[in-house]
C-alpha cells in the first residue's frame, strides 16, 4: 500500500498512520502497534496491508519501532514524523477515500488548531489573541514539538532556551500555566530544566525562563531521553 518515502513525497496511508500515532500520544510515549492499526484499518483491510507503510516510515526516521514481537511492537513518533505529517496533510493529493470516524476527524481538527496557532504566533512575535491550550497533555505535546523544531533549526545540541519555547507557544497558555506545566514535565521525566545564563543576560529573556518553587532559575530545557 505504500512506497518508500522520497524527498517531498508522503503517501496517503503513511499520512493517516502518522496522524494516528500523533493523536494517540506517540510523540511522548510509544503506542502499541495494534492500537494504531485499529485506528487506521478500513473495512476488509488486514494489518499486513500496512507493513510497508510502517517500514517506509521507519526507514525515513519518521517513527521508531520498539521490538517485542509483531503483537507487542510499540510505535513512537520522531521529529521527522511531525515534518512528514505536515507535508502529507498539506498535500493537494491527500484525501480520505472513505467515510472517517469522529476520532480521525477530531485528530485533524486538533492538528490544524495547534499548527495554525504556531503560524499565527510566529507572525505576531509570539502573541496570539487568546489561550488555546487547556490541558497539560496538549501542552506537553506542543512543547515537545516546539522543542524538537527549535533544536533542529537552531542546532541547540539538545539545550533549548526556555524563553524560546515560551515565546513560540505564545499566549496559548498563561505565564503561570507555562511555568507549572514545564515543571510538571520535569517531574514526569520528560524535560530536565537546567541552570545557566541566557545569551547577553537580557532581563526579558531571564523573565521568560522558569523559576522553580525554591526560587532557582532554570534557563534551558533538555529532553530526558536524549
Amino acid at each position: 500500500m505504500s512506497t518508500l518515502i522520497t524527498s517531498q513525497v508522503v503517501s496517503k496511508d503513511e499520512t493517516r498512520l502518522l496522524l494516528a500515532v500523533w493523536d494517540l500520544g506517540g510523540l511522548t510515549t510509544p503506542i502499541q502497534k495494534g492500537k494504531v492499526l485499529e485506528r487506521i484499518k478500513r473495512t476488509k483491510e488486514k494489518s499486513s496491508d500496512y507493513e510497508s507503510s510502517f517500514e517506509s516510515l521507519k526507514r525515513a526516521e519518521a517513527i521508531a519501532i520498539v521490538p517485542g514481537g509483531k503483537r507487542y511492537e510499540r510505535i513512537s513518533l520522531l521529529p521527522e514524523g511531525i515534518k512528514l505529517l505536515g507535508m502529507g496533510l498539506n498535500s493537494s493529493d491527500f484525501k480520505f477515500e472513505a467515510q472517517i470516524g469522529a476520532k480521525t476527524a477530531n485528530a485533524l481538527l486538533e492538528w490544524f488548531r495547534q499548527h495554525a496557532n504556531l503560524a499565527s504566533s510566529s507572525q505576531t512575535n509570539g502573541k496570539v489573541e487568546k489561550a488555546a491550550i487547556m490541558s497539560y497533555d496538549k501542552f506537553k505535546n506542543l512543547a515537545l514539538e516546539v522543542y524538537n523544531r527549535l533544536n533542529r533549526d537552531y542546532n541547540y545540541d539538545h539545550l533549548v532556551p526556555i524563553y524560546r519555547i515560551r515565546r513560540e507557544i505564545g499566549e496559548k497558555v498563561s505565564r503561570l500555566e507555562f511555568n507549572n506545566w514545564m515543571l510538571e514535565m520535569q517531574a514526569g521525566d520528560v524535560f530536565q530544566l537546567l541552570e545557566g545564563s541566557v545569551e547577553d543576560s537580557a532581563l526579558d529573556k531571564i523573565e521568560d525562563s522558569v523559576m522553580t518553587k525554591l526560587g532557582k532559575l532554570r534557563c534551558y530545557a533538555k529532553r530526558v531521553d536524549t
